[in-house]
């Protein structure tokens, strides 16, 4: 019987039990428990430059009261990193490559920030619907526009980041069984095949760790919009 592609992206189960859930939790494992010391040790020292770092850029145009989001942003967004560079390991499960997880990030996060917008600025919230000197006969459809555009952000989201690593995993999985089938047929065929996945797999390192930041990064500027 022959397997879909898309058979990858089925969360697995291992006697009866979903291994998505292992897939989970277990990037909560590999960060260092908290200690006394100033620094554990080289690795610590990385993550802790790296934290710092992109908290800064993300919250450096975010006014102060914005600042209290730095801890739940910056933790989804090593989160993501997380589950994404884990995925790229042979025999593993991605859970981000499952438009409902995102969804249940992005969705949740977006309407926070717009409760907060309407809550503490509620004019300029729904300024944003409007923009200014709208002549008079267009201000129906910009108003209808602009709210289907609010509502599309979670989605956008969700499906930014689901559809890069799913043709990521597909584009890999599709050289991987090329270079497989032109091993016994053409070896030097297959050996520069096998380079160029090794490349592609460099490429989706790198797109797994930028689409963590984007996501979040995009959560910051709505949280900007409404702060």
């Amino acid at each position: 019987m022959n397997l879909s592609l898309f058979d990858q992206f089925a969360s697995p189960i291992f006697l009866g039990f979903p291994l998505i859930i292992i897939a989970m939790l277990f990037p909560t494992l590999i960060f260092p428990s908290p200690s006394s010391r100033w620094l554990n040790n080289r690795l610590l020292a990385a993550q802790t430059w790296f934290i710092s770092n992109v908290t800064k850029q993300i919250f450096l145009p975010i006014s102060l009261p914005g600042h209290k989001w730095a801890l739940i942003l910056i933790s989804l967004m090593l989160y993501l990193i997380s589950i994404n560079l884990l995925g790229l390991l042979p025999y593993t499960f991605t859970p981000t490559t499952q438009l409902s997880m995102n969804m249940g990030f992005a969705v949740p996060m977006w309407l926070a920030t717009v409760i907060i917008g309407l809550r503490n600025q509620p004019t300029m919230a729904l300024g944003h619907l409007l923009p200014e000197g709208t002549p008079t006969p267009l201000i129906p459809a910009l108003v209808i526009i602009e709210t289907i555009s609010l509502f599309i952000r979670p989605l956008a989201l969700g499906v930014r980041l689901t559809a890069n690593l799913t043709a990521g995993h597909l584009l890999i999985q599709l050289i991987g069984m090329a270079a497989f089938a032109m091993l016994s047929l053409a070896p030097s065929v297959s050996l520069i095949i096998i380079t160029v996945l090794f490349l592609l797999t460099l490429l989706e390192i790198a797109v797994a760790m930028i689409q963590a930041y984007v996501f979040v990064l995009l959560l910051s500027l709505y949280l900007q919009e409404n702060v």
